[in-house]
């Protein structure tokens, strides 16, 4: 990009650290993941670990893994998105997303001697949660600007 004498660029320094108090991408979607951990921990779900990654590039996430009462183990997709103009959170987990975690759930089994039953679900928050932290609102799933929290239990499978 050309620029004169008299234009100026101000950039933030590389890894520059968000000021306090202000809201981030990041700081929205930890918000999201503690509120669905919360959802589903009322919804009888036990939490076995949160972002759980593979190791190096390339790799896959996992935001969390859960136990469900029945001894099924659930890996936890969730997505953000402040509005549906681009088809909302669903719309955002294509099938190289779901390539990824299926990636980052075969490499978490890798661990256990024998397989237990699992599924991938996702939890989809539409809107702005009410509260940034995790409070009595956030953790009923209640969102605001017109959002909500859905739960989709097997949203997609790993062949």
């Amino acid at each position: 990009m050309w620029f004169s004498r008299k234009q100026t660029v101000k950039m933030a320094p590389a890894g520059a650290a968000a000021q306090p108090g202000q809201i981030t991408t990041k700081s929205r979607g930890d918000a999201a993941e503690a509120a669905a951990c919360a959802y589903l921990v009322g919804a009888g779900l036990r939490l076995v670990e949160a972002n759980y990654r593979t190791p190096g590039r390339g790799g896959g996430e996992i935001d969390l893994i859960m136990r469900a009462p029945d001894g099924t183990l659930v890996f936890v997709e969730v997505r953000q998105r402040a509005s549906n103009s681009h088809g909302g959170a669903a719309a955002s987990i294509g099938a190289v997303k779901q390539r990824r975690i299926i990636f980052a759930a075969r490499h978490y089994l890798m661990r256990f001697a024998s397989l237990p039953p699992c599924r991938f679900d996702v939890v989809l928050v539409n809107g702005t949660l009410l509260n940034e932290s995790v409070g009595k609102a956030a953790a009923e799933g209640a969102t605001g600007a017109g959002g909500k929290m859905e739960w989709i239990r097997g949203a997609f499978d790993a062949s």
